[in-house]
């Protein structure tokens, strides 16, 4: 008897979560852990690199982890594999050699004058992920889904351990080592990008045995249509990474009082992680269903199994909306009290994510066309749209203009992807009802907000009855009314 495709997708996707949203959860402890730790400007800090990390690895990457699926699919995984993995080397020791005659100047550019160290770090850290993305999407390939999850999680382990032994137990012995290494300027913050940096290493030592086969091999005959459908890809990646992570660099310039530009950037940042749901969420999806989508593309009623995954895509993330929303006063303790102005984004930054997320589903139509180019497209006049709207949002609302610049982006985003999706690989999506949850959801959460200054045990109650409702009415009309395609 044949495996439902969708209760194998449901299966990998929960395995991927443990080496997800466990892990990121492990993570996420670090965000109230900073926030108590470090001041806001500190975290400001964090905020912003971080954000550098996210868009260099796109950059160091380069669509070679979708290409590596895409080829894989058609040709021999060793030599895909090993000549993708070969052509990463290269170009990340380049990257290195780059980062280490230049961070000093880099550091002064982004005025880091003071504190270079944490720019070398940052180029370590990135390099190490970049050697690592290929190897994990080979074991995504493998369905080894189980061994990629125990490294994501000895790494994320590893990171908040260590972050707890020289932030909290041996603080005064790490501030003066710092020092000691780096100069009087040095401080504490230095050890979060170390502490990253030995994580990634152990990650990379704990895939060398899932490398076994692999060998050196540049054939460039063969890696010629690779990088003619991958840097469309690095493009839409580099353009997702300014639809989510230019405002993180953008806002210290931004915001018209210079003198607290870190702090409220500290402050957005930390409230922003409060949609951590979603992102795992989605995270978690992108690595189940990508090997997914490729291989059951070619089967009988792929299209209505398309459509149906996205009705449960857009269900559960609607209840990780409501999770969160009708629950902030729960979920807004994660952070200082210090912290909790920014709460108002929290709404924004969730559906923002959703959209996201739609996008990333609606993905199948470039992806299996080969139209990646066109979806670069829609990507960058989304960063337009983001970059425009920071421009003339934040100087008048602050980071508030930064939330709605997200929400503005992916909207566009999903709906045209939605619309040149359906001429050229036509998916029959149920966008009416879609929709209707859309609405459900958000109507819910407006309602819920006539019972904020109630007592908590009847706000709670209701909130609950709500959200109960919303899940038993979803599921019965999806169980009830989804056209069932024969596996």
């Amino acid at each position: 008897m044949a495996s439902n495709p969708l209760k194998n997708l449901a299966g990998q996707t929960m395995v991927y979560g443990l080496g997800t949203i466990v892990p990121r959860l492990l993570n996420y402890l670090l965000v109230p852990y900073y926030t108590r730790v470090f001041e806001q400007g500190v975290y400001g800090q964090i905020t912003e690199l971080y954000a550098y990390v996210a868009f260099l690895l796109v950059f160091l990457t380069y669509g070679m982890e979708t290409a590596f699926f895409r080829y894989a699919q058609k040709n021999d995984v060793s030599k895909v594999f090993n000549n993708i993995f070969s052509l990463i080397i290269v170009t990340t020791t380049a990257f290195l050699l780059i980062m280490s005659l230049s961070y000093s100047f880099l550091a002064d550019l982004i005025q880091y004058s003071g504190n270079a160290e944490y720019i070398l770090f940052i180029g370590l850290i990135v390099a190490l992920d970049a050697a690592t993305a290929v190897p994990f999407a080979l074991l995504r390939k493998q369905n080894k889904a189980r061994k990629f999850a125990t490294i994501k999680l000895v790494n994320v382990v590893l990171n908040v351990s260590l972050n707890l032994l020289f932030l909290t137990v041996f603080p005064k012995f790490s501030l003066q080592l710092a020092q000691d290494l780096f100069g009087p300027g040095a401080s504490l913050l230095v050890w979060v990008f170390i502490i990253n940096f030995v994580s990634s290493l152990v990650s990379l030592l704990m895939l060398f045995p899932s490398m076994t086969k692999y060998r050196w091999q540049l054939d460039f005959t063969f890696l010629k249509p690779v990088l003619v459908y991958a840097l469309p890809v690095l493009v839409l990646g580099l353009a997702g990474m300014v639809n989510e992570l230019i405002d993180k660099i953008l806002l210290k310039y931004l915001l018209p009082d210079s003198s607290t530009a870190m702090q409220q950037l500290g402050i957005y940042g930390a409230n922003y992680k409060l949609g951590v749901l979603m992102t795992l969420f989605i995270q978690m999806f992108r690595y189940a269903s990508e090997p997914f989508f490729f291989a059951q593309s070619d089967t009988k009623d792929s299209k209505i199994l398309f459509a149906r995954v996205m009705n449960y895509f857009v269900i559960a993330g609607l209840i990780i909306f409501l999770v969160v929303t009708l629950y902030l006063d729960v979920f807004k303790g994660l952070i200082s009290k210090n912290y909790h102005e920014g709460l108002g984004i929290v709404p924004i930054v969730l559906l923002a994510n959703l959209f996201n997320g739609i996008f990333f589903n609606l993905s199948i139509w470039y992806k299996l066309t080969d139209r990646t180019l066109e979806a670069a497209v829609i990507s960058i006049l989304g960063a337009v749209i983001t970059i425009i709207l920071l421009v003339l949002l934040i100087p008048i609302i602050g980071y508030l203009g930064a939330a709605w610049a997200h929400l503005a982006c992916y909207f566009f985003m999903m709906s045209v992807s939605y619309l040149r999706g359906n001429k050229v690989y036509p998916i029959p999506y149920q966008v009416g009802r879609i929709g209707g949850y859309l609405l459900a959801a958000i109507t819910i959460y407006f309602f819920s907000l006539e019972f904020a200054m109630i007592n908590p045990f009847l706000k709670y109650t209701a909130n609950t009855f709500l959200f109960l409702t919303f899940i038993g009415s979803a599921f019965f009309i999806e169980r009830k009314y989804q056209i069932k395609p024969s596996f």
